[in-house]
């Protein structure tokens, strides 16, 4: 039996039937489509998704915006659902470009499906085409190849037999997942063809749980048992296998302390005793003194970046040794590790089950006493109580106070995800939600779009600096189009903060990253952008609140609001938070007439020699 669809339609009606299973619970794996329609789509995929109203569609107000929904919309689903985006030829899709590269980069699925310039050729160049004089196969389409786990152009209808299922494939695959790109030429989208029926029948994808070598399995728990000073790093994996209620009871029962990266924040509640907190450059004085001493360190689900090992700088012990558990191949050999392949749970509770380990007790007290220090310490800064302008601590105290435990911030960019990750106190496994593999400015409140539609039972707070929110605020209007409820906090310190600060570190005095007028004929400070007017004219609800005392009550009254809302404050620009002993490898020029860059060199040259490489360990 057959069916004559044209392509777009056999593809829309492919993606329907797909479903997922892991642990007995299965669902449909596409939430529905996020677009913008131009002449290279909409009388294909948009036909097709008129005709299928079952499958949602909505209307986004940015390209790559509704790529960050989609991925923020696949990470809050622990990548067990996504959504399709869908765009014209040119700048439709070249736009999701960036939104693609941070998918890939964090490794969440999302599909994409821009429109392409014809296949048969003869009216070439079309509206948008890329022309080149060495070939006629290329179009901007092109450039999504580095950034997709999965590329491919459709030249003809019956490709998508084969299109299809790989792409599937990758999206649902623990290991290799990421952005998903399909070029869909305009003219192919439209053509028809006879499709089998068999290939629109559901198919549930299982996704199993690989268990590691048993050799190395065993081998690591030989170094367990031998380790003075473990640490376990809690990445990303932990939580999208499921595994934080296993790694908290590995945790008591060891009494091995667990550091976390940005994505593994969550993985314990911050009172568990074990917790040190965050990792890294942005990370605990806790985890990171933890981490100099220790001399095995057990990764798990993380891809170990610069930033949790403070550009391999904070294992300073010279015996320390190394697993990483992790079910991509190429996570777990990094640092020379000893490599357990294996989904983070399953692993965790094969570890469980065979081993038989508790710290000394002169490590446990250190645990205990850092974890108490550290406690006192995000008191001490939640309620410092400076200004007007407020410190951004106590911004982020007073909205950790009025959250409930279940509530979701969200955040990607600026000086905010180096303070979150040492302040925020997790009391949920998703209570954390950041964009950190791209730190992408814009993520955000296309981000807290995707969050509340894959938990709509949850309250999302954005976290969103006004560089961020100029770069792409217009979100808000879409929250609104779709009656989708976001309560954004936007940190007003009139420029960039994070980079500010880095390039005072650096000896360039922060150049180039505050808001001022341009020339001396203009007057001193920056332009005004009144963002309460701005959210208003977009439809959201507004306030500003400059005290502290001000701000909770915004932040109560946000939760009597039926629609987006927005807080402004101010926020202190030069304030922020302790690096906690830790460094970042930022080369400073190596020649400049500027003493303070010269300055900031030597230092330089002094750091770097704490840089260290990982040879494989013995035993």
């Amino acid at each position: 039996m057959t069916r004559k669809l044209t392509t777009a339609q056999a593809i829309i009606l492919f993606l329907k039937a797909q479903f997922i299973s892991r642990d007995a619970n299965e669902n449909a794996f596409f939430g529905g489509c996020f677009g913008i329609f131009g002449h290279g789509n909409v009388a294909g995929i948009g036909q097709a998704l008129q005709q299928n109203p079952d499958f949602p569609y909505t209307l986004c107000r940015n390209e790559q915006a509704m790529v960050h929904t989609a991925a923020a919309f696949a990470k809050m689903s622990n990548r067990l659902r996504t959504l399709v985006c869908t765009t014209s030829i040119g700048p439709g899709a070249s736009n999701m470009v960036t939104g693609a590269a941070a998918a890939t980069i964090n490794r969440v699925p999302v599909l994409l499906l821009p429109g392409d310039i014809f296949a048969r050729r003869n009216v070439a160049p079309v509206l948008q085409q890329l022309e080149s004089p060495s070939t006629q196969d290329i179009s901007v389409n092109d450039c999504f190849r580095p950034v997709s786990r999965y590329w491919d152009r459709i030249q003809r209808p019956e490709q998508i037999l084969t299109a299809l299922p790989e792409a599937m494939r990758v999206l649902i695959s623990p290991a290799d997942t990421g952005a998903v790109t399909l070029a869909l030429p305009q003219d192919v989208q439209a053509e028809a063809y006879e499709y089998p029926e068999e290939f629109f029948q559901r198919r549930t994808w299982l996704i199993p749980r690989a268990r590691p070598d048993t050799t190395l399995l065993k081998r690591a728990i030989g170094w367990i048992q031998t380790a003075r000073k473990p640490l376990i790093i809690a990445g990303g994996g932990v939580i999208y296998s499921d595994a934080t209620k296993v790694l908290a009871d590995f945790a008591a029962r060891t009494g091995i302390p667990v550091a976390e990266t940005h994505a593994g924040k969550g993985a314990l509640n911050f009172d568990h005793p074990q917790s040190a907190g965050a990792m890294g450059v942005t990370g605990t004085l806790a985890a990171n003194r933890l981490a100099a001493g220790a001399d095995l360190i057990i990764a798990i689900g993380t891809r170990l970046s610069d930033f949790t090992t403070a550009s391999k700088t904070a294992f300073k012990n010279p015996d320390v040794r190394q697993i990483n558990i992790n079910v991509a191949e190429f996570d777990a050999y990094k640092h020379s590790a000893l490599p357990l392949v294996g989904d983070a749970r399953t692993t965790l509770e094969e570890l469980s089950e065979a081993l038989s380990y508790r710290v000394p007790e002169n490590y446990a007290s250190q645990v205990a006493q850092l974890h108490a220090e550290w406690i006192a310490e995000v008191d001490r800064i939640y309620n410092r109580r400076h200004g007007p302008p407020l410190s951004q601590g106590e911004v982020i105290g007073a909205l950790n106070s009025a959250l409930g435990p279940r509530d979701v911030i969200v955040n990607a960019a600026g000086s905010l995800p180096g303070d979150l990750h040492k302040l925020w106190r997790t009391r949920d496994p998703k209570n954390y939600h950041m964009e950190y593999g791209y730190s992408c400015m814009g993520y955000e409140i296309a981000g807290g779009l995707g969050v509340k539609l894959a938990a709509p039972d949850r309250e999302v707070y954005v976290l969103v600096g006004d560089g961020s929110y100029l770069m792409m605020a217009q979100e808000i209007a879409t929250s609104l189009q779709e009656n989708v409820k976001l309560n954004i906090v936007l940190f007003d310190n009139q420029g960039f903060s994070s980079i500010g600060g880095l390039s005072r570190a650096c000896g360039s005095g922060g150049f180039g990253t505050e808001y001022s007028y341009a020339g001396p004929e203009h007057p001193k400070g920056a332009p005004a952008v009144d963002f309460v007017a701005n959210a208003n004219s977009l439809g959201a609800h507004a306030v500003r609140a400059r005290t502290y005392e001000q701000l909770s009550q915004a932040f109560a009254d946000m939760k009597q609001q039926h629609r987006t809302s927005v807080v402004v404050v101010e926020t202190d620009y030069s304030d922020r938070v302790s690096g906690y002993e830790t460094w970042w490898d930022v080369p400073i020029a190596e020649v400049s007439e500027a003493q303070s860059v010269q300055q900031a060199r030597s230092k330089y040259v002094e750091d770097i020699k704490k840089e260290r490489y990982f040879w494989p360990s013995q035993g």
